[in-house]
């Protein structure tokens, strides 16, 4: 757990290098534009995805994280941040590193790309200080 939790502050913080560090030599991201692999794509995605992920609900077993997510991106040429959407990321973790890296639109659709349900969320740990860590069980 603590690997994905550093991964949302990396990402957070615009650290690319600190995200890419965290992620599998061959880490594996797939979003809506198809799958790539490699930490340079880490790199490049945070480095200019300008986004913001905020957790608000865990999901784990063995080395499948499922993360439901609020997150908003800022549009690089205006700074303008745009409407909040709720995606879920699911993360596979190999040799403590993320090895894959899967945004879905619904919770339900990435909790079955995992193999997890309900059964197994997790109550995550207490946000650090000046964060907006919270827990949000609405729009499932």
């Amino acid at each position: 757990m603590d690997i994905v939790e550093a991964w949302h502050a990396a990402v957070n913080a615009s650290d690319a290098e600190r995200a890419a560090a965290l992620s599998h030599p061959e880490v594996e991201v797939v979003g809506p534009r198809g799958v790539a692999t490699g930490r340079a794509v880490v790199r490049e995605w945070v480095g200019h995805a300008g986004i913001r992920l905020e957790p608000r609900r865990w999901f784990r077993r063995d080395d499948r994280v499922v993360v439901k997510q609020r997150a908003r991106w800022c549009d690089a040429a205006t700074g303008v941040t745009g409407e909040p959407l709720t995606v879920a990321t699911v993360f596979r973790l190999r040799d403590g590193l993320i090895q894959r890296i899967a945004r879905r639109d619904t919770l339900q659709e990435a909790l079955v790309e995992a193999g997890l349900d309900e059964s197994t969320e997790i109550e995550p740990k207490p946000a650090p200080r000046g964060t907006t860590g919270t827990t949000d069980r609405s729009g499932d």
